[in-house]
């Protein structure tokens, strides 16, 4: 990558951001210009292996060949009908995502909040058409440290302080039990129930992996009790745990799989629920919809992710390397990491207090050139793209044990 000549310094531009923005991040102090594969630049030149992926949004780097392609192509084409006129691509997205997830039908969107606010309408509108649950009625299951995104339904039911303080009142029909507690799940769940709505791995919480047989036991419990098992796989799926999707890992099929971030390719929002057809059925048209959902563009890059997928290699590679990925994480317990949690090319880690927040970790580690995010206290995230290199990850390890083993 050649830096092209800019006018404006790092340091201007998070300036001129703050009069103009939100202030609803706090980023790491990086001005990225420039992208490829599992790099990036600031507008200074300097050089970062990006060890996050936009929270798996990038699972196959930046700018991916096959998906710039991809993009360029379809932009010559038609990039925007709205779904008020069919369009050549739509169809062929469709039929490939759902043989990849082992469903029958998609409902295209454009974000992961969008695809799970869409689960939360079909999963009631299921309750009452097709379960026979009193008008208004609907309960959904949730789990605790849930992350499902910030609009103000998904908030009504988070437990996380920051996402949901000074945002009520809140939207009720959602009940709270433990995450990776099934006696809790089952019962909470009854006549009232019309889905069960969890994270198969909880990624904000800090890659919280359940215990070997809890997706079962939401498999059965939610067949057993007439209701929908819908996994939120949108930072989960797509190949970062090793698998298509984590549910693989305990052979669970789910009646609606939750969709984002790596679908879009990291270049334009695309999200998807995909689930069984007699679910999907109950909506009519008019009843839900989106001007852009399931876009041309939208179309055609998602098809091309879904061509990736195909052939295994992502998956494979994030087994494969995911187990350099634990083996190095295990070698720095005791060293400055107090404990961490791994699947694929996934991890939390959980540094000692005592050398500092995991957004003290993260600038430190941005300074040695690795860029990662924190999570809650002092936790960090590890999620690479799936085009990571061998000697890139080994050398992000090595990077980490220099960064939480050096004085504070």
């Amino acid at each position: 990558m050649t830096a092209p000549a800019r006018t404006r310094s790092s340091a201007d531009l998070i300036r001129a951001e703050a009069p103009v923005l939100a202030h609803n991040y706090h980023p790491l102090p990086v001005v990225v210009a420039r992208a490829e594969g599992t790099w990036v630049e600031d507008v200074e030149g300097r050089r970062y292996l990006d060890m996050l992926a936009g929270y798996s949004a990038l699972n196959f780097g930046h700018r991916h060949p096959v998906l710039i392609e991809a993009a360029h192509r379809q932009l010559d084409q038609l990039t925007l009908t709205s779904r008020a006129f069919h369009h050549d691509r739509l169809a062929q997205f469709a039929e490939s995502l759902a043989e990849l997830t082992g469903l029958d039908m998609v409902l295209p969107m454009n974000t992961g909040a969008e695809a799970v606010e869409s689960a939360i309408k079909v999963a009631r509108k299921w309750a009452y058409e097709v379960k026979g649950v009193a008008p208004d009625q609907a309960t959904i299951v949730v789990a605790a440290d849930n992350f499902h995104g910030r609009t103000t339904t998904i908030v009504s039911f988070s437990t996380d302080d920051t996402a949901r303080a000074g945002f009520g009142p809140f939207t009720p029909g959602f009940r709270i039990v433990p995450y990776n507690d099934l006696a809790a799940l089952e019962a909470a769940v009854d006549e009232t129930t019309a889905a069960v709505l969890i994270e198969p791995i909880q990624g904000e919480a800090g890659v919280v992996i359940p215990d070997d047989g809890y997706l079962a036991g939401v498999r059965e419990v939610t067949r057993r009790a007439g209701c929908l098992f819908i996994a939120d796989e949108i930072q989960s799926g797509l190949g970062r745990t090793g698998r298509t999707l984590a549910v693989e890992h305990e052979s669970v099929v789910p009646d609606m799989v939750l969709l984002g971030k790596a679908l879009g390719g990291g270049i334009v929002p695309v999200s998807a629920v995909v689930a069984r057809r007699d679910v999907l059925a109950v909506l009519r048209p008019g009843e839900h919809g989106s001007t852009f959902g399931g876009n041309p563009l939208a179309a055609a890059v998602g098809s091309a992710v879904v061509g990736l997928l195909e052939t295994g290699e992502f998956q494979r590679r994030a087994a494969e390397l995911g187990v350099v990925l634990r083996d190095g994480l295990a070698s720095l317990v005791g060293k400055g990491v107090v404990d961490f949690r791994a699947r694929g090319l996934w991890a939390g880690v959980d540094i000692d207090p005592a050398i500092g927040t995991g957004r003290e970790i993260s600038e430190r580690l941005m300074r040695e050139g690795i860029l990662v995010k924190d999570t809650h206290g002092s936790t960090i995230r590890l999620a690479p793209p799936l085009t990571i290199t061998d000697e890139e990850l080994r050398s992000a390890l090595g990077t980490l044990e220099k960064v939480v083993t050096q004085e504070a």
